[in-house]
């Protein structure tokens, strides 16, 4: 019986994640930023398009709850407004590499010897490589669109998914009911998909949940590198690229709020990540 079935036959998972504090407040604090992904702009109380040299660089008030920026447009509408771009990529990206992660790291873990030693090393160099600037490297051979953005993300973080299931599977290996499956004749894919892979879901989805906080912190790096969304899109990375330079001039809102945006959900998964590794694993 695998983790999840474990916690199922006790009352189901959730009863025991709504015990961690830090699962609800990540869990409210995303389901807010996922509503602002689907209806940001509706939610939003102006456009969060629309110029206004006039009004540029106004600090927070009635009229503005987070200001303005460089060009006039109201930052609150923004910032709820981009939350959509940074949820569009980020997710997919992790759900990307997270599946080719687990195939490779299921095989390596369950074939070992030469299989195991050539997926190994080669995990092992792509680790020792810097996450954003692989990618950026990638990105400027490759252009910088969204699609590109998700393929480069999860080409990353696959190996470091592989390195995490390679080892639960390798644990895995070594048990009876993988003993007997090979003894009544089940070829290797049956095995690692339909006797090992229920066994580790729990890892992998603890891991997917780590890998998501760090899709979102790199998506919104390389946007404000020019990478990914661009103007005059309301992304949070974007905008604190537009606007950094206002902050010579004071004008911190222009860029404070976007920043803690970012960290605010950034933070939210972890707290949600933290808490199923607590009562998954």
């Amino acid at each position: 019986m695998n983790a999840i079935s474990r916690h199922t036959a006790r009352g189901g998972p959730l009863r025991g994640l709504l015990g961690h504090p830090g699962f609800v407040v990540g869990a409210v604090v995303l389901l807010f930023w996922l509503a602002c992904a689907i209806g940001g702009t509706a939610l939003a109380p102006q456009d969060p398009y629309a110029v206004a040299p006039r009004a540029a660089l106004l600090p927070p008030s009635a009229d503005h709850w987070f200001g303005t920026d460089r060009l006039g447009r109201d930052v609150f509408s923004r910032v709820l407004a981009g939350a959509r771009d940074i949820l569009a990529v980020a997710p997919l990206a992790t759900l990307l590499g997270t599946a080719v992660g687990t195939v490779l790291g299921l095989f390596a873990g369950y074939y070992r010897g030469a299989v195991d030693a050539i997926l190994g090393r080669l995990i092992e160099v792509v680790l020792a490589l810097p996450l954003v600037i692989v990618a950026l490297f990638a990105l400027s051979a490759l252009g910088g669109d969204r699609l590109t953005v998700v393929v480069v993300i999860a080409a990353v973080f696959a190996p470091i998914t592989a390195r995490t299931v390679r080892a639960a599977t390798g644990r895995e290996r070594n048990l009876d009911y993988v003993a007997a499956a090979q003894l009544r004749g089940e070829h290797a894919g049956y095995i690692v998909f339909r006797e090992i892979l229920p066994n580790i879901a729990a890892t992998v989805v603890v891991e997917a949940a780590v890998r998501l906080g760090y899709a979102i912190f790199t998506v919104a790096t390389l946007s404000f590198l020019g990478f990914g969304t661009q103007p005059p899109s309301p992304d949070w990375g974007l905008t604190i690229a537009e606007n950094y330079t206002s902050l010579a001039g004071g004008a911190w809102w222009t860029v404070a709020f976007a920043a803690l945006a970012t960290a605010s959900l950034v933070i939210a998964v972890n707290l949600i990540a933290d808490a199923l590794g607590q009562d998954l694993r």
